[in-house]
C-alpha cells in the first residue's frame, strides 16, 4: 500500500495520528437509535488542544497535521504573508489552544467540494466539444441537442410476424412475402393477403396486421382470421416515436447504450458532445514497489493500478501515468510540461524535507483554490489552479486518504468538465453507530444493505481493505453519527453501473 510514512500507534489501527489522540479521552459508548455519539472532549485538558502542531515532524502519511510552515490545510502561503491571517501552526510562542484554531482554518468538506465543482464550470465549454463516432462517444455528455434527422420510424411497419391484409376476409394471400429490408412492396387490393415479417414496410393500402398466430388457411390456401381485426392493428405508423426535428435529448444529456441506440436510430453517425478531461497522473515517492513484495523499507505503489481506472470511471482520460519518486525538478518539469486539463499527483502535500508539492506549487505562482480540508482521512489534500484551463489536485500518498482526496477535489471538478449530470445526493440510516472527528467530516466505507448502510472497518488513512468491499461511502459529520442516523451516501462507481461500465 502506498502509505507514505509509517505508524506506529499499534491501537489506532483504523485512526490516524490526531483522531486516535482526540478519541483517547471520555470514549463514547456506541450509542443506540436515535441517540447522539457526543465528540471526545476538547476543553483545555483534551489531547486535541495539547497538540502543537510539531509532532511527527515530516510525516508523510496523509493523516496528521503538519509543521510550522503554515501548510496544514486551508492557509496560504505564510512566507509571502498570503495566509488569510492565520498565523501558522506551531509558531514561537503559540499556545496548543491557538494552534489548534489555526490548525482548523481548513477548507470545510462541503465548501472544498463546491470549489472544486465551480473550478470546472470555469473552464468547461472552452474549446472542449469535439464530433465523435458513435463507437467512441460512451460516457460523454452531449455538447449540443439530440434532434431527429428523419421519422422513427421511417415508414409504416409491421410489429409483428404475421400477414398484411387489406379490406374484410377472407383474403387471397400472395405467393411471394414481405422481408425486413425489402424495396417497397406493391399496394395490396381488398381481399388480398402478403405474408410479412417484423420490421417490414407495410404495402400500401394495407387494413391491418394480423398476426400468425390469429389466421388460419384453408383447402383453397384462404386466410381466415381466428378473432376480429381491429384497423391499423399491429401497425407502426412512420413518425410514430418522432417526426424529423423533433428535439429528442437536450444538450448535457448522458451518452448511455440506449443514447447511442436512439441516436443511431435517428440517422446519426457522430455525436456532438463535451470532449473528455485530459489527466496527467504524477506518482510521488521514492519508497514505491511496482512489483514483488515490501522489502528493506520499501513498499508497493497501490495508488498506480487504483487511480487510472477510477479517473476513467469519472469522466477523465488518463493521458499518463508517471513515477517521478521524490525529485523535486522531476516534479516541476512534468507540471508545467503538462498539457492535461488536471494534474493528479499523489503524496508530497506535506512538509517534509522530500514533500516537493507545494514547494512546486509555490515557483510557478500556482494558485491554492483548496489547501486542506476538514476531512479525515485525507485533509492535506490540495486544489491549485495553475493556469486558467489547468489545474492540479494534490492527494495525500496514504491509499485511503487519497481515495478521500479524489471524491472530495477530483469528482466534483472532472464532472464539471465532462459536463456530467450532478447525482442526486441520498441518505440511509447506519446500522452502527460511527465516532467521528471532533472538527473534521469523516469518510468512512459501508457496505449497502436493503435499507441500511453497514459500516466497515478497516478504515485507516494507509487502508484499502475496507473500501475494496464497499459499495459507498458514509459522509459522517463532525462529532459522530449513533445508530440508525440517517447519514449522506457516495456511491462508488462500480456500485451503481457495474464493472464494465464504469471502467471501459
Amino acid at each position: 500500500m502506498t502509505a507514505r510514512g509509517i505508524r506506529d500507534e499499534p491501537d489506532a489501527d483504523d485512526l490516524d495520528v490526531e483522531e486516535a489522540l482526540a478519541l483517547v479521552k471520555d470514549q463514547p459508548h456506541p450509542g443506540r437509535a436515535g441517540e447522539h455519539v457526543p465528540a471526545p472532549a476538547t476543553g483545555a485538558d483534551s489531547p486535541d488542544d495539547q497538540y502543537t502542531g510539531d509532532r511527527h515532524k515530516g510525516d508523510r502519511h496523509g493523516g496528521t497535521d503538519r509543521r510550522s510552515d503554515g501548510r496544514n490545510g486551508g492557509t496560504d502561503w505564510r512566507s509571502d504573508g498570503r495566509n488569510g491571517g492565520a498565523d501558522a501552526p506551531g509558531d514561537s510562542g503559540r499556545s496548543g489552544r491557538e494552534t489548534r484554531h489555526a490548525r482548523h482554518k481548513a477548507t470545510p468538506w462541503p465548501e472544498a467540494r463546491a470549489i472544486a465543482a465551480r473550478a470546472g464550470r470555469a473552464r468547461a465549454g472552452r474549446d472542449t466539444t469535439v464530433s465523435v463516432s458513435l463507437t467512441d462517444a460512451l460516457g460523454l455528455s452531449l455538447a449540443a441537442p439530440l434532434t431527429a434527422l428523419t421519422d422513427l420510424p421511417s415508414f409504416d411497419t409491421s410489429a409483428m410476424d404475421g400477414w398484411a391484409v387489406a379490406g374484410p376476409g377472407p383474403w387471397d394471400v400472395r405467393e411471394t412475402g414481405v422481408l425486413a429490408g425489402n424495396a417497397e412492396p406493391e399496394p395490396l387490393s381488398d381481399g388480398e393477403a402478403v405474408r410479412i415479417a417484423t420490421g417490414a414496410r407495410v404495402p400500401a393500402d394495407t387494413s391491418a396486421v394480423l398476426r400468425s398466430e390469429h389466421g388460419r388457411t384453408d383447402d383453397k390456401d384462404r386466410l381466415h382470421a381466428t378473432r376480429e381485426i381491429v384497423p391499423g392493428q399491429d401497425i407502426r405508423p412512420r413518425g410514430q416515436e418522432c417526426r424529423k426535428g423533433d428535439q429528442l435529448l437536450a444538450a448535457g444529456a448522458l451518452v448511455t447504450p440506449a443514447v447511442l441506440g436512439l441516436a443511431a436510430a435517428a440517422g446519426y453517425d457522430t455525436l456532438t458532445a463535451v470532449r473528455r478531461p485530459r489527466v496527467d497522473l504524477l506518482v510521488l515517492g521514492d519508497e514505491l514497489l511496482t512489483e514483488g513484495l515490501p522489502r528493506e523499507g520499501l513498499i508497493r505503489d497501490a495508488l498506480g493500478p487504483l487511480l487510472p481506472p477510477w479517473l476513467r470511471a469519472l469522466g477523465a482520460e488518463v493521458t499518463s501515468v508517471r513515477r517521478l519518486g521524490d525529485d523535486a525538478e522531476a516534479l516541476y518539469t512534468a507540471v508545467t510540461t503538462s498539457e492535461a486539463d488536471l494534474i493528479v499527483t499523489t503524496g508530497g502535500t506535506a512538509s517534509g524535507p522530500v514533500d516537493h508539492v507545494h514547494p512546486t506549487l509555490r515557483r510557478i505562482g500556482a494558485e491554492l483554490l483548496v489547501d486542506g480540508v476538514k476531512v479525515r482521512p485525507g485533509h492535506p489534500m490540495l486544489l491549485a489552479r495553475l493556469k486558467e484551463d489547468q489545474h492540479l489536485v494534490g492527494l495525500p500518498g496514504n491509499p485511503l486518504a487519497a481515495v478521500s482526496g479524489l471524491l472530495t477535489l477530483a469528482e466534483p471538478l472532472l464532472r464539471a468538465l465532462a459536463a456530467h449530470p450532478v447525482p442526486e445526493r441520498y441518505s440511509l440510516p447506519l446500522r452502527d453507530a460511527v465516532h467521528g472527528h471532533p472538527h473534521d467530516t469523516r469518510l468512512v466505507p459501508v457496505v449497502l444493505r436493503g435499507d441500511h448502510a453497514v459500516p466497515l472497518h478497516y478504515n485507516g488513512p494507509a487502508m484499502l481493505r475496507g473500501i475494496a468491499a464497499a459499495d459507498a461511502l458514509a459522509v459522517v459529520p463532525p462529532g459522530g453519527a449513533a445508530q440508525g442516523r440517517e447519514t449522506e451516501m457516495l456511491d462508488l462507481p462500480w456500485a451503481t453501473g457495474g464493472i464494465g461500465v464504469c471502467f471501459t
